[in-house]
């Protein structure tokens, strides 16, 4: 049935369809993104940052947050725990389940930490702030990056988005352990031992095969806000809730519980959370001056060098080093080539970067942090897609 008289039901399925592909979630993306530089950097630049330092929620619960606050550590939550369902569902049932195939993206996201870090390092040394600001390029853009090789790469073997999206995935784990470290600023023992309870509960009826919403829900925001009030970043509640997650169906399951919330939640996590994240965390004023600052100033110019080139090095020297010590082997079907072009688009820092870039940052520096970050983004997408159209033709002349 097509027309004016399709049921509303399928439209609706149809949409979600749309929303779950790479393609739309990274034009989403790319859209608020737009969206928060014109509106931050026009006449009515005052409106934008009224809405986002708006305060609202319960103090009592130390949630009295402002607008910009809940897209940080709120919707940002709900994204992580898609995360990390790819991410146990790659680990138990997919291609990191088999050593071979798990090493090289593992060891090529530890290298696509380790050489943006030092080189951030040694470009902003003795700079203040360059001692937080480090860890700024560590992180990978998941939904940017699968957008750009979803446009891009229509040619390339599927073991170049495994690839990228475990890479990617570990990436960003990596660098909520950097945040976790790095940037807790006070521990509450009593909120971190009611968050260690409830995962451990939510544990218990995965393993029980209890499905019912109406307690996972309550016990999902009582792990969110328990992490919170411990003075821990809550992403690592969606995170570790992702983790916890059962992957593998029962007999006569049609779909385990990690696959069924990936396919509902995806969805949301595409069209609202990321999105409303990127439009509160990317409205900098950027003029000539403060862009001419990114390029001549040592902590920004770290970054951008950072996110560029360190990621560039690190992602393919690592996976360079361990397919050649034989500790790992090149995804089937691809070469040098396309791992090349894909250590580029790790490039993509965007969302986790301009997260840590507002944890470890304050006044003037944040704003040339986070407008490296845009610009490193920007200039690795875009020397990256011209690399994957080329591999792209490659294959597709080897095909025919």
């Amino acid at each position: 049935m097509s027309g004016p008289n399709r049921p509303a039901k399928a439209v609706v399925a149809d949409f979600a369809r749309y929303l779950r592909t790479e393609t739309t979630g990274g034009l989403i993306l790319l859209g608020a993104t737009a969206v928060a530089l014109l509106w931050a950097n026009s006449p009515i630049d005052d409106v934008y940052r009224a809405i986002r330092d708006f305060r609202l929620g319960p103090e009592f619960l130390h949630l009295n947050l402002t607008i910009g606050d809940w897209a940080k550590d709120g919707l940002l939550a709900l994204f992580f725990f898609v995360a990390g369902l790819e991410l146990k569902r790659e680990l138990v049932v997919g291609e990191l389940s088999r050593f071979k195939q798990a090493i090289l993206p593992v060891v090529a996201a530890i290298g696509g930490m380790i050489v943006p870090a030092l080189v951030a390092l040694s470009v902003g040394w003795g700079t203040p702030g360059i001692e937080r600001a480090w860890a700024i390029p560590v992180a990978t853009d998941i939904a940017f990056a699968l957008g750009v090789l979803a446009l891009t790469a229509s040619n390339l073997p599927s073991s170049a988005r495994v690839f990228l999206l475990s890479l990617a995935v570990v990436d960003d784990l990596g660098a909520i352990l950097v945040i976790a470290i790095l940037f807790t600023a006070k521990f509450d023992l009593v909120a971190a031992g009611v968050a260690v309870v409830a995962l451990a509960l939510y544990a218990y009826l995965q393993h029980r095969r209890v499905r019912s919403a109406w307690i996972y829900v309550p016990l999902a925001l009582i792990t969110w806000i328990a992490v919170h009030s411990a003075g821990i970043h809550a992403t690592i509640a969606g995170v570790a809730l992702g983790l916890l997650t059962r992957v593998r169906a029962d007999e006569g399951e049609e779909h385990s519980p990690a696959i069924r919330l990936e396919h509902r939640l995806q969805p949301w996590s595409a069209a609202v959370a990321v999105p409303l994240f990127a439009l509160f965390a990317a409205g900098i004023t950027v003029d000539g001056e403060s862009l001419g600052a990114v390029f001549t100033t040592a902590l920004p110019l770290a970054v951008l060098i950072g996110l560029v080139g360190g990621k560039l090095i690190g992602i393919f020297g690592a996976s360079l080093i361990a397919v050649k010590f034989k500790l790992a082997e090149k995804p089937r079907g691809m070469g040098w080539r396309d791992i090349g072009a894909l250590s580029m688009l790790g490039g993509v820092g965007f969302t986790v970067s301009l997260l840590i870039a507002d944890l470890a940052l304050d006044g003037e520096a944040v704003e040339l942090a986070k407008a490296a970050v845009l610009i490193a983004s920007g200039i690795a997408s875009l020397t990256a897609a011209a690399m994957l159209l080329h591999r792209s033709r490659v294959h597709a002349r080897e095909d025919l």
